[in-house]
């Protein structure tokens, strides 16, 4: 809550001078207008898991421009502070809710799936290309390209954005999904993981972009197994000259 109410104080002045009617926002064109636009995307974010509608926004621009301007305001602050929380809390449980039932039924697709294999904690994979190369053990280290989606088709993460460089990781050091689905591959091979939330990030999700209860789709692409680095030779105890 105290995040959200920072969020808000922020935008007040960027929202404050902008249009009333969000349908007729100016296009930006210039660098100045462009990063202005940023920063409402950036703001945007947490504000997000309010699911707010267009009239909604409206009011609390309207509320934003009241207050950063000095107008009268048109509700008791003081009274409507602590409905901020409730409202909150309301439209995060929706959002929580909607998405632990799109989780469920893609699940309950997956499991009706023949291209799909279900190991026995409950994920799902495919092996879209298997490789020819070898495969590795938990106690590697891999390089993968990948991309994670949720089950919307939402991009939440990826490698290939920007330079596109490949990251490089512990088998055993992400999430139980991952961890599995790596020891499936092998290198030069592309698959399909269906992970569900107990496997990913369970209850607590790593909000804004996965919520709590969330099943995420990962295609993986097995590059490399990065080579063992060899462990120090022993300190050879000095000698002495007789």
């Amino acid at each position: 809550m105290k995040r959200l109410a920072a969020t808000l104080l922020a935008a007040a002045a960027f929202l404050a001078c902008g249009p009333r009617n969000l349908a007729a926002a100016p296009e930006p064109t210039t660098e100045e207008q462009k990063t202005m636009y940023a920063l409402g995307l950036a703001l945007s974010e947490n504000l997000k898991t309010l699911r707010l509608t267009e009239d909604e926004l409206n009011l609390v621009i309207s509320g934003l421009s009241d207050g950063v301007l000095k107008r009268t305001a048109k509700v008791d602050l003081r009274a409507y502070a602590p409905k901020l929380n409730d409202l909150a809390q309301a439209r995060v449980q929706l959002a929580i809710d909607d998405e632990k039932a799109r989780s469920a039924a893609y699940l309950g697709a997956s499991a009706g799936n023949a291209a799909l294999t279900k190991t026995a904690s409950g994920m799902f994979y495919q092996i879209v290309e298997p490789g020819a190369g070898a495969a590795p053990t938990a106690a590697d280290t891999v390089k993968v390209h990948y991309t994670g989606t949720l089950v919307d088709g939402k991009v939440f993460d990826t490698s290939r954005d920007g330079a596109g460089e490949p990251v490089t990781f512990g088998v055993g050091q992400v999430i139980p999904c991952w961890s599995e689905g790596l020891l499936q591959m092998k290198v030069g091979g592309k698959a399909k993981l269906v992970c569900p939330a107990e496997l990913a990030y369970g209850e607590r999700g790593a909000p804004p972009d996965i919520l709590p209860g969330a099943t995420l789709l990962f295609d993986v692409e097995l590059l490399a197994i990065e080579p063992k680095t060899p462990a120090p030779a022993p300190a050879t105890p000095p000698t002495s000259t007789p």
